[in-house]
């Protein structure tokens, strides 16, 4: 009995010293970029009820007279019954850092219908954005 709990302290101790690996030299960085929609998308559902209920058949840019941009976007209801989504932009420079964020607005819309949404920069850098859509809360 005795040697039979000898093998098992030492079956736990062999198995509880292969758990603590030892590491040398830097640590690898993981990919922050990878599955990051921001980057890749100008319109992005947050939610996972988002995407069965509101869609964005289209996003025009243009500039303000003194130089700003400028965004709006259409929001469709795929849904047959009445939602509230909340929207945002973000405004980006040219690199991707965001310089201007709108507060969310609360958009209501009715059965199957479009509703157009539009922000403006309030800096001049912004040359990129993306627009974000979530439920209501």
């Amino acid at each position: 009995m005795k040697t039979f709990a000898l093998f098992v302290s030492g079956l736990a101790l062999a198995v509880f010293a292969s758990g603590c690996a030892h590491h040398e030299g830097a640590y690898e960085p993981k990919n922050t970029t990878k599955g990051n929609l921001e980057d890749v998308s100008q319109f992005v559902l947050f939610d996972e009820a988002a995407p069965r209920s509101v869609t964005s058949p289209g996003v025009q840019t243009s500039q303000t007279p003194d130089g700003r941009l400028k965004v709006s976007a259409k929001l469709r209801n795929r849904e047959n019954r009445r939602i509230e989504v909340q929207v945002n932009c973000e405004f980006k420079d040219a690199q991707g850092f965001p310089v201007d964020s709108t507060p969310f607005r609360t958009v209501i819309l009715d059965e199957n219908a479009t509703e157009a949404v539009s922000f403006e920069a309030i800096n001049k850098n912004a040359v990129r954005y993306t627009i974000r859509v979530r439920q209501a809360r």
